[in-house]
């Protein structure tokens, strides 16, 4: 009722005057003495002032607040635009205007904006250098690198930054790529060498890295510096064993080849070897047929190796003597003269006694043969200059019996080459003291330098080539002396057939034509003997030493005969006629 009462009956409200008078009105019922009235309103009045001021207060907070958050929202604004990289944005007033909540309000859409867009560059810079770090961590081979989480900088979001880290990231991304590249090219150079040494190309791949088995994927092969010097070694280690092997290899079939030459092989049982003899001669980077090298060949070709090595040995005789008329040949071809029977029996004797090693005895005679090639190598220009003379000799012989032929003008048949070949033969015989002037230089060098007489089939060649100039001088004054003759001989006739008249000679028949007889020192049907061995190849040889030297120390075979018709021609009994040498 009270309430009621104190409502204002214009306003219908309370208020303080209807309360205050309300209250006047109860002072004044009681009997309220002025100090009680007054000490109360002075409390009402103390108590009115400190609900104000507790508002007051409040709402000064309140303002205080407000203005924090703004200094707040305008810090985080300029944080995010720094970080962004970003200016200013779109929508907000240079300068602060309006109330507090008003600038509140304009910079909310712009906060919530550049949250978004932080949280999408975050994400960015997230992705970016999450594929940097797995890159990195596959390089360095760390997989724990790949599974941590990057921590991004939220102080530098900008793009200038961003674009930084994708560049980054780009030329990782090259990197990893020449990577494997380089990777599945070691792989693939493993492969082939293992498919030529015949090896397990999977378990010698895995050794290195487990990645590296065919059956991943591409992407997932090890690309760490590790696995690349690996396999860098595991190549080099490879390369060299195929090196090795191929080596061992071309050892083994260059002894097969020389063993099967020794013991006359068949080609049957050669062609069981092709595969070991086929890559003989090949570089390493030739042979690429798998299991080329493989481990179980080079044993095969041991074994075979091994297996003709005791073959040979149990063949020591048959093998001995096929070297030794090897080197009889040389020798023969040669023109140097060796006692073959002593040699001969010396070898038998070492294979019977069992003092010497089959091998042994077999590299003997073979630095022997290789000896006796180089002897026959620095006496070949000699002999092919004797070859010559010999030959010139031969043509000069023919060419006297041509020219003591009172036929050889005839039309008969093949008289026309006849007169060729004596052109030529006369060209020939005239360059024979040239022939021997440069014959005896050689010889003369080639004894100087190895110290030694140079013989041919034991004859020392200088005494040959100075018999022989002493003989051809001899047969020159001979012709001379047989011109002068007849020249005195043709005088005498013609002074008497001036004195008694042209008749026909008594030693002479009329239409009696000479015949050229034998030589002295030639065949029965008149063709000249060489005086000294032509035919060295054909292995003919003497019966003794004495004979061979005497056959080469008679008389040159191109030396002057006289037939007892053409001695029977001669008139003069003062002269003697010249003898038959």
């Amino acid at each position: 009722m009270a309430v009621a009462s104190g409502r204002d009956p214009l306003l219908g409200e309370i208020t303080c005057g209807s309360l205050l008078q309300k209250l006047q009105e109860i002072w004044d019922e009681v009997g309220e003495s002025d100090e009680e009235r007054d000490k109360l309103l002075l409390q009402i009045e103390q108590e009115c002032l400190d609900v104000y001021k507790r508002n007051v207060d409040q709402a000064d907070k309140s303002r205080a607040q407000l203005l924090q958050t703004l200094s707040d929202a305008k810090l985080e604004l300029s944080s995010l635009l720094s970080a962004l990289g970003e200016k200013s944005v779109v929508g907000i007033p240079d300068k602060a205007s309006g109330t507090i909540n008003e600038q509140l309000a304009s910079i909310a859409p712009a906060l919530e904006q550049l949250w978004k867009q932080k949280e999408e560059r975050l994400k960015e810079f997230s992705d970016v250098q999450s594929q940097i770090q797995r890159i990195c961590g596959e390089i360095a081979g760390n997989l724990s690198l790949t599974e941590q989480a990057p921590e991004v900088d939220e102080a530098d979001l900008s793009l200038k930054k961003l674009n930084e880290y994708q560049a980054q990231l780009q030329e990782l991304q090259k990197e990893k790529s020449d990577r494997l590249h380089k990777v599945l090219e070691f792989v693939s150079t493993v492969h082939d060498l293992c498919s030529v040494l015949g090896m397990d190309f999977f378990s010698s791949i895995t050794e290195v890295h487990p990645s590296l088995n065919d059956s991943t994927s591409p992407q997932s092969k090890s690309i760490s510096n590790e696995t690349l010097s690996r396999l860098a070694k595991t190549v080099v280690a490879l390369k060299e064993d195929k090196k090795q092997r191929l080596h061992k290899l071309q050892e083994l079939a260059t002894q097969l080849i020389d063993l099967w030459n020794l013991m006359d092989t068949s080609e049957e049982e050669r062609q069981l070897f092709d595969h070991v003899t086929c890559n003989i001669s090949a570089s390493v980077d030739e042979v690429t047929a798998p299991g080329a090298l493989a481990m179980d060949l080079i044993e095969q070709a041991e074994v075979e190796v091994e297996r003709l090595d005791q073959l040979k040995a149990s063949r020591m005789k048959e093998i001995a003597f096929k070297k030794q008329a090897e080197l009889e040949e040389i020798f023969a071809r040669a023109h140097i003269e060796i006692d073959p029977e002593a040699a001969r029996e010396k070898i038998m004797a070492l294979i019977e006694s069992g003092n010497v090693e089959p091998s042994e005895l077999i590299t003997d005679l073979d630095n022997q043969i290789v000896k006796a090639r180089d002897e026959a190598l620095s006496r070949k220009e000699i002999l092919d200059k004797v070859e010559k003379w010999m030959s010139a000799c031969e043509e000069e012989s023919w060419l006297e019996d041509y020219n003591r032929d009172d036929n050889r003008y005839n039309a008969s048949r093949g008289a026309h080459l006849n007169l060729k070949r004596a052109e030529k033969a006369r060209i020939l015989v005239n360059k024979i003291p040239a022939l021997v002037e440069s014959l005896v230089a050689k010889t003369r060098a080639w004894e100087e330098d190895h110290g030694m007489s140079f013989t041919y089939d034991g004859v020392p060649l200088l005494a040959m080539l100075d018999e022989y100039t002493m003989l051809r001088h001899e047969r020159e004054e001979e012709k001379r002396r047989m011109r002068d003759h007849k020249k005195f001989h043709e005088q005498q006739s013609t002074e008497q057939e001036a004195i008694f008249g042209s008749r026909p000679s008594p030693a002479r028949p009329v239409g009696t034509k000479k015949v050229v007889g034998p030589r002295a020192n030639g065949g029965a049907n008149g063709t000249p003997s060489r005086r000294l061995s032509l035919n060295p190849q054909n292995g003919s040889k003497s019966n003794s030493k004495d004979a061979k030297r005497d056959a080469r120390l008679s008389a040159p075979a191109n030396y002057v005969a006289m037939t007892k018709e053409d001695a029977a021609s001669h008139v003069s009994g003062t002269e003697p006629v010249p003898p038959s040498p």
